[in-house]
């Protein structure tokens, strides 16, 4: 069984039909999906949207790139973990300097106070993070007690041990399919799976051979298909290994 940790299919700007995008995800055996929140709306969509089927689970966060806009509900939403078993992180907030659609001030304070709502609320975090590790790390490392991964890992190997270093999981999705850096292709073969989750990021970032396409979960099979001929192994083993990272990280049941 599969299962995809990064998709934004709860969004109303998402352009196929939910319906049959579950049905195809349940036939290439995809178990389960997390819908994550990028702003303060996404991330309530994203927990009522779980709460309509059984194998979607969310992530609430405000993403860098919407940080100007304010993060200040997210707190109120994490309260809900309690009650709510649909919330199982938070995410994905982080640092992104590629673009300046927020400052990095506004970065770097909405991170810090998700952070602290993460680990208030004993929650792992999904981290974006983009020409940003130099500030990343020791932000990260002001903290204590952090459980998470990095989304859609596309940095260095310096910067992917020091993930490791910290516990940190990674997650990789259709980059890894169809990247031309040899640097990249390289790292991605060399991955531990007991450290690697899966995702598509849907309905961004489409693996080959559907490039051009709009994403969807089931998709995530084509990603684990790809990293089971880079190592060499089955196709059941990459499936087994990363479910079982992602159920003990979002501690699924």
């Amino acid at each position: 069984m599969l299962f995809d940790t990064h998709c934004h299919i709860h969004e109303s700007s998402y352009s196929l039909p939910v319906d049959e995008v579950m049905r195809r995800a349940n036939e290439v055996g995809v178990s389960g999906m997390i819908c994550v929140g990028t702003n303060e709306q996404s991330s309530a969509d994203a927990i009522t949207f779980a709460k309509q089927y059984d194998m979607v689970f969310a992530s609430i966060g405000v993403h860098p790139h919407d940080a100007k806009d304010g993060w200040g509900s997210i707190e109120s939403l994490a309260k809900q973990h309690d009650a709510e078993q649909k919330l199982v992180a938070v995410g994905e907030i982080g640092l992104d300097y590629y673009y300046s659609y927020s400052s990095r001030e506004v970065q770097i304070a909405a991170l810090e106070a998700q952070i602290q709502v993460a680990l208030d609320h004993d929650l792992p975090i999904i981290f974006h993070v983009r020409d940003a590790f130099d500030d990343f790390w020791p932000i990260f490392d002001n903290f204590h007690g952090i459980r998470g991964e990095l989304h859609s890992f596309t940095d260095t190997q310096t910067n992917l041990d020091k993930g490791f270093e910290r516990g940190l999981y990674v997650g990789v999705n259709g980059i890894s399919t169809f990247t031309k850096d040899a640097q990249q292709r390289q790292m991605y073969a060399t991955i531990p799976l007991d450290r690697m989750v899966l995702e598509t990021d849907a309905p961004f970032l489409t693996p080959a051979p559907y490039r051009g396409t709009v994403n969807e979960p089931a998709y995530v099979s084509e990603v684990a298909r790809h990293h089971a001929t880079l190592r060499g192994i089955a196709i059941d083993e990459v499936a087994h290994a990363t479910t079982a990272n992602a159920t003990a990280l979002f501690r699924l049941k």
